[in-house]
């Protein structure tokens, strides 16, 4: 049986790890470099980087950042945040990133996903998928969460399996940062209609979140923020829980 994975993201703007709450109200949580090397020894089996910031001009700090985490750790790690062509992802796999994460890029032109697919191999490719649901439905939201569109989620994730993808990170806006557990009920949903991987983010407070979205949300991987950044849950006790509990996890 796969394991399931721990995965703390980090969203950096300006070079700093910050923290907000619905994607606004953003507080500092510290260095990423700093950050990433004390999750990787605490047991995380994955980092995620996103740059909330992400223009063309800051590309540069995010490939150098990229390659000091690189220098630094030795768990895989994934870069996100403003990419938009294959010569993007080019340069942070070549200066240390394992995966690149998609979003709003892949929804604007969903053939992206097959050319960094084609070029680099599924195992590179996550793509992101920010939802929130109006009118009982889920639709997938683009510049970090600020803009709505009708494209279902579900539909949505169907078609970025058919392009190749490797992974989905299904982050629920209604639930991110209010620490009142994860949208089990999409993901069990998502998880059902996909055979990629289905890594769930938004919502993580406490360490029965993590047991509820293994078990009831049959996601493969849960990602989280700031119980980590603030210590308010240690890595190494929640995988004893969740091993206690019978969920196959990396000790």
């Amino acid at each position: 049986m796969l394991t399931k994975r721990i995965i703390p993201c980090l969203d950096i703007k300006n070079g700093r790890t910050v923290k907000g709450i619905n994607f606004v109200d953003l507080r500092d949580a510290g260095d990423p470099v700093e950050l990433a090397e004390i999750y990787a020894k605490e047991g995380a089996d994955e980092l995620v980087f996103l740059d909330i910031s992400a223009t063309e001009e800051k590309r540069k700090t995010l490939a150098e950042l990229v390659y000091h985490v690189a220098e630094t750790i030795n768990i895989p790690f994934t870069v996100g945040g403003g990419i938009s062509s294959v010569e993007d992802v080019d340069i942070l796999l070549k200066n240390g990133a394992d995966k690149v994460s998609i979003n709003s890029s892949a929804v604007k032109r969903p053939d992206l996903i097959n050319e960094l697919v084609a070029k680099f191999g599924s195992q590179c490719v996550v793509v992101a998928i920010d939802a929130k649901q109006i009118d009982g439905q889920w639709k997938v939201h683009l510049v970090g969460g600020k803009v709505p569109t009708e494209l279902d989620l579900f539909e949505w994730a169907k078609e970025v399996e058919e392009r190749g993808a490797g992974e989905i990170l299904f982050t629920s806006m209604d639930h991110d940062g209010t620490k009142n557990g994860f949208a089990n009920k999409a993901l069990a949903h998502l998880s059902g209609l996909v055979n990629i991987p289905v890594i769930a983010s938004g919502g993580a407070g406490t360490v029965s979140h993590f047991i509820d979205t293994f078990k009831d949300g049959k996601a493969d991987a849960a990602l989280a923020a700031s119980v980590f950044h603030f210590k308010e849950i240690e890595i190494n006790t929640l995988k004893e829980k969740l091993k206690q509990e019978g969920i196959p996890v990396r000790i």
